[in-house]
């Protein structure tokens, strides 16, 4: 019977022990808590480096030698005292650009503005686009110039706009003043060094 009864107790005892084997023996740490295992930090997305990305095809036509030889430049204005400007042409200008065409402006201290576009046209005759030329304003008569087939001029307000064409070429000049008489004065100063241009694109 005391057989029996030491030999209860030792499987106790040994059940006992065997449930405390997922514990470290080490009496230091056995009543800290288990070391938390660290949060995983969120994967961040790769990126793969773009390697010198290959820019749009360009679908613009190359600018006709003619052209940029037809367009005003820095050097051609500069008695006129003005700085480049946006760019941009307004105003009847805009009805001239289904052809190939390149522009530049300027801006006068006053706040005037003064524009120039040079179009060519593959498809008809310059003189029948200046011919059939409508903008706004009332005509304006400029002295007329040799080695120009047609040639057309208007005051709309304090704008004035000047057309030419030679061969496949309309070369157009507008100028915004603050007042009319200025603006037809200018147009008067540049309008030779405009035919002057285009008689050599």
């Amino acid at each position: 019977m005391r057989h029996r009864q030491v030999l209860a107790v030792a499987t106790v005892a040994l059940f006992g022990l065997s449930g405390c084997a997922d514990r470290p023996n080490d009496l230091d740490t056995y009543y800290d808590d288990p070391t938390p295992t660290p949060a995983a930090e969120p994967s961040q997305p790769s990126v793969k480096p773009q390697a010198n990305p290959v820019p749009p095809s360009s679908t613009r036509a190359p600018v006709p030698a003619a052209v940029s030889a037809a367009l005003l430049t820095d050097e051609d204005v500069a008695e006129e005292e003005v700085v480049p400007g946006e760019g941009k042409v307004s105003g009847c200008l805009t009805g001239l650009t289904r052809g190939t065409s390149r522009s530049a402006t300027w801006s006068y201290a006053s706040g005037s503005t003064l524009e120039h576009q040079v179009t060519e046209y593959t498809d008809r005759a310059a003189s029948d686009v200046v011919a059939r030329a409508d903008c706004d304003g009332k005509k304006l008569t400029l002295a007329k110039q040799t080695g120009v087939e047609v040639q057309r001029a208007w005051c709309d307000g304090t704008t004035c706009t000047v057309l030419l064409a030679k061969g496949k070429l309309v070369s157009a000049l507008s100028v915004t003043a603050g007042t009319e008489a200025r603006a037809t004065e200018a147009a008067r100063r540049l309008l030779p060094i405009v035919t002057q241009r285009l008689r050599s694109a």
